[in-house]
């Protein structure tokens, strides 16, 4: 069982900044990549940023020289700070985690946050 909670979500001005946070926890015993989605109204989820347990990043090309996500693996916390941010960055921010998690035994799966809303003005 993993639980994510996003944290950091806000109102910002067009060209600002802003942190987003997600916390893992549960019964885990590792988690190979982390990543961030979002949503927009009427839109469909979109990757965001990925990052893989050993830190190699994947961005999804309208956020790149923006956004950077970063990880600290000994919290199980995976991070995207926001800079330069755009009215289309406008989205609700789901956290997501490949992990591997202890129960009767080790299994893989997939964990979601319930997302954190970023709304920027102009």
């Amino acid at each position: 069982q993993v639980q994510l909670v996003e944290s950091g979500g806000g109102l910002v001005q067009a060209g600002g900044s802003l942190l987003l946070s997600c916390a893992a926890s549960g019964s885990i015993v590792s988690i190979s990549t982390m990543g961030w989605y979002r949503q927009a109204p009427g839109k469909q989820r979109e990757l965001v940023a990925t990052i893989t347990s050993g830190g190699s990043t994947n961005y999804a090309d309208s956020v790149k020289g923006r956004f950077t996500i970063s990880r600290d693996n000994g919290k199980n916390t995976v991070y995207l700070q926001m800079n330069s941010l755009k009215l289309e960055d406008t989205a609700v921010y789901y956290c997501n985690a490949a992990a591997i998690v202890r129960g009767v035994y080790f299994r893989n799966l997939d964990a979601w946050g319930q997302g954190t809303l970023v709304t920027v003005s102009s």
